[in-house]
Parts: C-alpha cells; structure tokens; sequence
C-alpha cells in the first residue's frame, strides 16, 4: 500500500505509517504563474494499491489538487486508489432541489471521474443519501467508542443523550449503545426558517446533566437552538460530542453562555489556531482508520 497525505494530515499520515510500517509517498501540487495546478509524484505506483489522506473541503484548490493527485496515480498505473476522506464535505447538499445544485452526487462523479476507487470516511452526513447518491463504495466509520471513551472520563453516564434533530438519532443510539446507556433518546424537532433554525418545545424527562450528539459543528445555529431549549427545561449542564469541527464564524461561540461546559470533536478537520480553547477537547480518530486499514496489508 502507498500512502500519500496532503499537508494538513501529515502528523496523521505519519502516525498511520509508523503504525501501518509503511512510508509516506512523496508528491507536490505546485500553481503555475498563469494559475493553473501540476502535480507531479516520486514514486513508481504501477500496479499499487493507493491510498490518498486529504480533503476536499474548501477552499477550492484542496478539491482540484486532491482529484489531480488521483489522476495522476491513474495515470501512472495505479492498481486501485481509495480516497481517505476523514471529513466528506459537500455531502449535506444531498437533496433534490428544482433548480438547485445537489454537490453531493457531483463529488462523486469528480471523484470517479479522476479515478478513484472507493472512498474511506468517519461519520458521513447521511449514510443513505450517500450510498444512493455516490457512484463509488463508501465506507463511513463511527466514532461512538471514542465519544464513549469520554463519557465514561467525565463520568456522564447518567446524562440524557439528546439528538438536535431527526437525522441524527442513530448516531446518538451508537453512541449511547457504545457507552452502555439508556437508548431513551431525545430527539428535538427541527425547523428551518428565514432567520434560522428553531427547535419546538423539549418534550420528555431530560436530567441535569445533557449530552447533544451531532455529525457537524459549522456556524453552530443547531446547535445554539437545541441548547437554549435544554437551558429552558432546566438542564444545568451540556456536553458536546462533535464528529467535525468546522467552527466558522462567531455564533457558535454563544453555547459558552448556553451551558454547554465542553466540546468534544475529532480530529478530522486540522484545529484552527483561532478555535484553540480550554473547553475544547480534541480526540482522535487515528485508531478507526488504524483498524480498519490494517485489513488491507
């Protein structure tokens, strides 16, 4: 297997290889002075099986450099070449929309169209919605016995695990099966409107002590809701368990003042300087994609 990582997991690359006893390829994507990318590898991959650690997550050049990279290794002869994606983006944009864009189905076809074979990933947005949508096989791996792990760290226990809307019920089962705690789960209802997203009244016994479940944490408008609903019913405590850590803007910053007391996230996208707190945690998901690719060698 040969391994090529992209800047920006390179301290994951490198713990993969180590564990994996195989070394990290070497390649470069340069920018021309008229704009255009090349990339351009170091090694012989005719007849190898490649495995490719990045992102396509914005900006954009992270998307064209990942699938140049993946032709390139078609081009040389690679045998197969499985995009290790720990974040998948564009797959929330997986409805079909008169008029609209639906990313989701056009990330794959980029993705087969550069030559990639299958794609690995931690907590993708919508399993179904993904295999309906996706040309290639993708593998999502969860994180439920890295976020029982904490649970059973902090001694929550006998929390209330609140799921912050339908979609994300199965993830919190997991996680609450994962941690051996009661499968009675939360689940809010979820509107959207033009100002933003609106939770309906808390229904149901919920302790005061809470943990929300949830796949992403972008500009934290869910979550922001589903916690003043939390604090409304008298929950004095929150705990966040946040597969991806996107944290853009300021506005997520309000569940400090909500009760949320600490936020759990992997490391599936790099931690920006900027999001650095004593009250974020970040656990890695290097032993998932550790196991599972340790059946490929």
């Amino acid at each position: 297997m040969r391994l090529f990582t992209f800047p920006c997991y390179r301290d994951m690359g490198d713990k993969l290889c180590a564990s994996l006893r195989i070394e990290r390829e070497q390649f470069s994507v340069e920018r021309f002075a008229n704009q255009e990318l090349h990339a351009t590898i170091q090694s012989k991959v005719a007849g190898e099986e490649c495995l490719i650690l990045g992102t396509i997550a914005p900006p954009d050049e992270q998307l064209l450099s990942f699938l140049l990279l993946s032709h390139t290794l078609r081009k040389e002869g690679a045998h197969s070449i499985r995009a290790m994606l720990p974040y998948l983006a564009y797959a929330r944009d997986d409805k079909w929309k008169e008029g609209k864009s639906l990313a989701t189905a056009w990330i794959g076809a980029s993705l087969q169209a550069a030559g990639v074979d299958s794609v690995l990933t931690i907590d993708v947005h919508n399993t179904s919605s993904i295999h309906a949508l996706f040309p290639l096989p993708v593998t999502s791996l969860s994180p439920a016995a890295i976020f029982a792990r904490e649970i059973e760290k902090y001694a929550l226990q006998q929390a209330t695990i609140v799921s912050p809307d339908k979609g994300a019920r199965d993830r919190c089962l997991e996680v609450a099966r994962a941690a051996h705690m009661s499968e009675n789960i939360i689940v809010l209802e979820k509107t959207r409107t033009a100002e933003g997203v609106v939770h309906e009244a808390l229904a149901g016994e919920v302790r005061p002590q809470a943990i929300v479940v949830d796949d992403i944490l972008d500009t934290g408008g869910t979550l922001v809701s589903c916690c003043e609903q939390l604090r409304q019913r008298g929950v004095e405590e929150i705990t966040l368990l946040i597969t991806h850590g996107l944290f853009t803007g300021s506005y997520w910053q309000k569940l400090w003042s909500l009760g949320v007391k600490r936020i759990i996230c992997t490391d599936t996208i790099p931690q920006r300087a900027d999001v650095v707190s004593e009250h974020i945690k970040i656990v890695s998901v290097l032993s998932l994609l550790d196991q599972y690719l340790a059946h490929y060698l």
